[in-house]
Parts: structure tokens; C-alpha cells; sequence
């Protein structure tokens, strides 16, 4: 019997990390639900963008994934980059076609995805939207 791997999304470790209101208490229910479920990872670019506010120490973040059973994916091989930017192009030729503007989403969005993507992942996120549009078959669950 295969377990099936979670992959969480950035906003979704932020909304429990910062405690936003709004999220908070849906995200930490969704992390919890899917731990009963599943295996929990986090790519390394969601790993580096959390580390973004400064006063997020890899200290923070290791004990946060540790305490939460969240494992840290590190591996990007060709196949993930290959599948970024083919998601990545998708995006940028919706985005003109519809409103004539540059992308808005940074890189690091397609990594997520395309990682998810290609290691069969389910990708657990608010932004469900963009990833199927830029990843036709990505699993999503929203929270």
C-alpha cells in the first residue's frame, strides 16, 4: 500500500507561522487531517521563501517542521525544471494574452507545482487556480 505525499504550499505554513486569522485555524486543521492521511513535505523553495522574513531562523523552521512531522524535499532534478518552466510559460502567455502585463508570480510558484507534478505529490494550497491552469492534472486539495 502506497502513502500518499502532501506537499504544502508556502501560504498555507504562513498562515499557521504567523497566525493570521483568517487561516490560521482552517490551515493547521488541513496540516492535521492530512498528517492522519498521508506523508507531509515542503519543497526547498517553500523552505527558502519562509525563511524570508528575518526573524525566521532555520532553528524556527526545523522545529517547526520536526514538531509538525513535515519533511523538507530538497531534490530538483531536471525533469521538476523542465516542468517549471513549461508551467512557467503557461503562465506568462495567459497573463499577456488576458491583460497585456508582465507576470505577477515569481519562479519559485512553477518550482512548487512542478515538483509536486512530477513526483506525484498532491499539492495542498490556497491558490488552487494557478497551479491547475499552469499544471493540467497537478492533485490539489484546498484549504
Amino acid at each position: 500500500m502506497s502513502t500518499t505525499t502532501i506537499s504544502l504550499d508556502t501560504n498555507l505554513i504562513v498562515s499557521v507561522l504567523n497566525q493570521e486569522l483568517e487561516f490560521c485555524d482552517r490551515a493547521q486543521s488541513a496540516i492535521n487531517k492530512f498528517r492522519k492521511s498521508g506523508r507531509l513535505v515542503v519543497s526547498g523553495p517553500v523552505y527558502a521563501e519562509l525563511r524570508g522574513l528575518p526573524s525566521r531562523t532555520q532553528q524556527i523552521l526545523d522545529e517547526f517542521f520536526s514538531v509538525g512531522g513535515i519533511e523538507v524535499d530538497w531534490r530538483f532534478e531536471e525533469a521538476v525544471w523542465r516542468a517549471a518552466g513549461v508551467g512557467y510559460q503557461s503562465y506568462v502567455r495567459r497573463r499577456l494574452d488576458q491583460t497585456g502585463k508582465l507576470p505577477r508570480r515569481i519562479l519559485t510558484d512553477f518550482l512548487i507545482g512542478a515538483q509536486a507534478v512530477v513526483r506525484g505529490y498532491t499539492l495542498l494550497t490556497l491558490d488552487g487556480r494557478l497551479y491547475r491552469a499552469s499544471f493540467p492534472g497537478i492533485r490539489i486539495e484546498s484549504f
